[in-house]
């Protein structure tokens, strides 16, 4: 197998940085271990950003959350640390990053995170008729 998990992100130069624009990416196969059963758990995680001056590069995004696969990892806190290391990485306006955990027990788990950069203010949404 030449690609392997890997926790390093890489970025690239926004393309468009004078623009405040969405980027939404949806990765419908996370999984990682329950750290109290080591169960498998399965996800969707969804990451919504504005980048600034960095955008995240999609095969190290990939190859970064492989890497959980077989790590103990509580829902709340493998969503928040996606986010933390994500924000660390390329620096965005603003990012919310959600894990919409499959059902254990009979529970569905939504986990929802944000980050807003400093002085950053969202645009005002256009409402058509």
């Amino acid at each position: 197998m030449t690609t392997k998990p890997d926790k390093t992100l890489e970025t690239f130069d926004n393309p468009m940085p004078e623009k405040d624009y969405t980027i939404h990416m949806e990765i419908p196969e996370f999984t990682c271990v329950c750290p109290k059963t080591g169960q498998p758990d399965f996800a969707t995680i969804l990451i919504d950003y504005v980048p600034d001056q960095q955008c995240v590069e999609l095969k190290s995004l990939k190859l970064y959350m492989w890497s959980y696969r077989d790590e103990g990892a509580f829902h709340e806190k493998v969503t928040n640390t996606i986010l933390e290391d994500l924000v660390k990485a390329c620096a965005p306006r603003f990012m919310r990053v959600t894990g919409k955990f499959n059902v254990r027990g009979g529970i569905y788990t939504n986990v929802v995170v944000e980050h807003r950069a400093e002085g950053w203010v969202a645009p005002e949404p256009v409402i058509l008729p």
